[in-house]
């Protein structure tokens, strides 16, 4: 805010999206909620609907709690007016809507935009976080650990997300993401992960792919593993799997504070070496949103490789999705790292491997 000469700061929040939210106040999101932030007084935390008020007043301890009111915005520009008068400088972090943000311009000399700000602020985690983050690792392990102990030929993906579910929810750990992508090894039509469960049953045969993620409040882990199904793994997806663990290999390797986002897309280069290619996203940042470096390999990348260097404490989920290149039969392995000054800590505790289930 002393860098862009700004007045307050409004943090915006909807339907369970918008980080900086908790981030600065604990409230996870619901429905919608604003924050005002004006440096040298407490913050003001505008919460809709109004009977989720007394839970955030429980919840968000170092903020002033109140009902957001019919018009969040205008509640928002009226305690601004208070503390200011017109025509302050505001940012504005969140993904608020194009009304709202004119209503702010009318109001407001300047809005300033925060977001990628924001997201640098967050690239970088605290000791409290890094030992958050550590739960949420170990509750998405309790997660695959229920899914390779339980899952059996003739669930189906549903029932899948159940038994991982039941393994964190009671612990008070909440779902993030449980992905599966289900397909015969013999004859393979699928290749990573789906974000919506089917109805397809597991059978003998089968090849598992999982991405779980369970989080402490807003601290997901993200391990991502590869289980054959009642059966030996076909010759085809154990040598996919040994790629993918020479890349992941590779990769830890190559993280450390001072390496770069070409330093790690070149320790990739033993997939495009086999003959493979990925589909999903090599490596991307994580905790606190999904963010940068946002990499994949020679062979598959969505921009050009940024010029981006890791620090220490930052969090990278490391996953190559090694695939034909006609991304038919996949694979996926992976998981949340910490970057260190000397190398990469693992933040999980889970066998790594092609496993097994049923």
């Amino acid at each position: 805010m002393r860098q862009r000469e700004l007045d307050h700061v409004i943090v915006y929040g909807a339907n369970r999206n918008g980080s900086a939210v908790p981030w600065l106040t604990r409230w996870p999101v619901t429905r919608e909620a604003l924050a005002v932030i004006t440096p040298g007084e407490q913050h003001v935390l505008l919460v809709n609907f109004y009977n989720h008020v007394p839970n955030a007043i429980r919840i968000a301890t170092d903020a002033e709690v109140r009902h957001a009111g019919e018009k969040p915005m205008q509640t928002a520009i009226d305690e601004l007016r208070r503390h200011h008068g017109s025509k302050p400088r505001v940012g504005v972090i969140g993904p608020l809507g194009h009304r709202p943000y004119r209503a702010l311009e009318r109001f407001a000399s300047h809005v300033e935009p925060l977001d990628a700000d924001y997201t640098r602020l967050r690239l970088v985690k605290s000791s409290e976080e890094i030992e958050w983050a550590r739960i949420g690792c170990e509750l998405s392990d309790a997660g695959v650990r229920a899914l390779q102990e339980q899952a059996l030929p003739g669930m189906d993906e549903r029932e899948l997300g159940n038994l991982c579910e039941r393994a964190w929810v009671a612990r008070g750990g909440t779902t993030h993401i449980h992905y599966f992508g289900v397909t015969a090894m013999d004859a393979p039509t699928n290749s990573v992960p789906a974000q919506f469960p089917s109805t397809r049953r597991l059978e003998a045969g089968d090849v598992l792919a999982c991405e779980v993620s369970a989080a402490w409040w807003d601290y997901a882990g993200q391990l991502l593993r590869t289980f054959a199904v009642s059966a030996e793994p076909s010759p085809l997806h154990r040598e996919l799997h040994d790629v993918a663990d020479a890349a992941f290999a590779a990769i830890f390797s190559s993280l450390r504070a001072g390496a770069t986002a070409q330093d790690v897309v070149d320790a990739s280069g033993v997939i495009e070496d086999a003959g493979y290619t990925i589909r999903d996203d090599l490596v991307h940042g994580f905790v606190g949103g999904y963010l940068p470096p946002v990499l994949g390999t020679r062979s598959r990348q969505l921009e050009a490789v940024p010029d981006f260097t890791f620090e220490a404490g930052m969090t990278v989920v490391v996953q190559p999705n090694v695939v034909t290149t006609d991304e038919r039969a996949g694979v996926q392995t992976g998981e949340l790292l910490l970057v260190a000054s000397d190398g990469a800590e693992r933040l999980h505790d889970y066998e790594p491997g092609l496993l097994r289930v049923g």
